[in-house]
């Protein structure tokens, strides 16, 4: 077999002692399966290992693979320059990955690498530190990307693809930790601990599928850096029978940090982790689909309609039940969790809230500035949210904290021309002064009076 075994593995940088300088006693669990780690690479003497890094140059629509012949790196940042790691590059497979990925209509390969960003980063030396005191190897580094779960898996069976191709003995590192945010006090706390549990129970099972189905919000909610690297590792694996041995889990200092060792048993009969996530989405989507209420299902019939026809449906019972109302509206559409599109109106431009909805539809899913049309094969694992907006009442400069409440109420800031506008109830915007200076900086509004007006809306889902 060509793929060894793949690794789960946090990059602390006090897990490197010379920095930790005793602070890794904080998480003995942690330090003892790293070393048993870098023990079974020894044993097993691979070629190249292959790291996922999500602290290796990121861009939000690419994966980048590190070019070059080598690479060296220190943890000066973090008070000890003179701790360094230095490896070689596996050119020859980093340059294989970029084609396959290339031809498979994947956004990765060796561009984007500058002399600023060329350096190892700390998700790539924590884990090879423990390494380097074992064995002699080559490195590929490939880092996420902002693209969606189902590109990081694609790229993960390139990686596959390019390693079966040149015969190379390969370990896989995915490199990440989970939860930043485990020390939060209430309910932020509460969620992000609950987060590491369902993260920690998909790695014990390598219910991969159940990762790539974990949306955005609850990915970006716990501040975790690791899930991305996973679903690359999930790809790699795909259609191999594994086993799964979990090795470790602590969160000392308020950040999540798992290990998890899969032994490789066989090169087929293993799971397709990619089809088993499409068909939990179907099921999800249908069930979703089953529960929309009046004016999401409008706002679904009419952008299925425009997509594959670049018509508006006619009119049906939907529409007369909101034909007596005006109001501004906004249409939200998501996929797998993630914005996929977001038009509205502050206030009514049509005859009635139906005709708002029908407009704004067709708007979000085609003509948002942020993404790309929406295309037919997506329609399926779109999800539908109407907010209907009340009328936008003025707030006094005087009385923004007894006024205004972001949990309850949007905003809409202008100035002259200018104008910045903010729904409510919004994950991670807790407070008055929080909801203010994005809404300011939507706007463009900086450093000038501006006018506030808050309203309500009412969600439809």
């Amino acid at each position: 077999m060509n793929i060894l075994a793949g690794y789960i593995m946090p990059h602390p940088p006090l897990a490197v002692e010379a920095v930790g300088k005793g602070s890794e006693r904080g998480i003995p669990e942690t330090m003892s399966a790293y070393h048993e780690i870098g023990r079974r690479i020894s044993e097993m003497k691979p070629e190249t290992i292959v790291v996922i890094s999500p602290h290796a140059p990121t861009y939000a629509d690419y994966f980048h693979i590190s070019p070059g012949k080598a690479a060296a790196g220190d943890f000066g940042v973090f008070g000890e320059p003179g701790v360094k790691v230095t490896v070689n590059y596996d050119n020859e497979l980093s340059t294989a990955i970029s084609g396959i990925a290339d031809r498979e209509g994947i956004s990765a390969g060796l561009l984007g690498e500058t002399p600023e960003n060329s350096a190892l980063d700390h998700g790539v030396m924590v884990p090879l530190w423990f390494v380097n005191k074992y064995t002699d190897y080559a490195v590929v580094r490939v880092s996420t990307s902002g693209l969606p779960p189902e590109e990081h898996y694609k790229l993960g069976m390139c990686i596959k693809s390019a390693i079966g191709k040149l015969g190379r003995k390969t370990v896989i590192v995915a490199s990440g930790d989970l939860s930043h945010k485990l020390k939060e006090r209430g309910n932020k706390g509460e969620e992000c601990r609950a987060f590491d549990a369902k993260i920690t129970g998909i790695m014990r099972d390598a219910r991969f599928e159940e990762l790539l189905m974990m949306g955005e919000d609850e990915r970006y909610g716990a501040a975790d850096c690791g899930s991305g690297a996973f679903m690359i590792l999930a790809g790699i694996l795909s259609g191999m029978l594994i086993k799964p041995e979990f090795l470790s889990y602590e969160g000392t200092f308020g950040v999540g940090y798992a290990q998890c060792a899969y032994h490789i048993l066989s090169e087929t009969g293993g799971d397709d982790y990619l089809a088993l996530y499409k068909e939990r989405m179907r099921e999800a989507m249908a069930a979703a689909k089953d529960s929309e209420s009046g004016l999401p299902r409008l706002a679904r019939n009419v952008v299925e309609a425009y997509v594959q026809t670049k018509r508006l449906p006619v009119k049906t019972a939907l529409d007369q039940e909101y034909r007596q109302t005006r109001a501004g509206v906004f249409v939200t559409i998501k996929k797998h969790g993630t914005l996929r599109g977001c038009i509205g109106t502050l206030e009514p431009t049509t005859a009635s809230i139906a005709d708002e909805v029908r407009q704004n539809a067709v708007s979000a899913c085609s003509r948002d500035f942020r993404f790309d049309p929406v295309e037919p094969g997506e329609l399926p694992f779109l999800t539908y949210g109407v907010d209907v907006l009340s009328e936008p009442e003025p707030v006094d400069y005087t009385r923004l904290q007894e006024k205004l409440d972001p949990k309850t109420y949007g905003v809409i800031v202008t100035h002259g021309s200018k104008r910045g506008v903010l729904l409510p109830d919004l994950e991670g915007i807790d407070t008055v002064s929080q909801q203010l200076e994005i809404a300011l900086k939507k706007a463009g509004i900086s450093g000038e009076l501006y006018n506030i007006e808050r309203f309500k809306v009412t969600r439809h889902t």
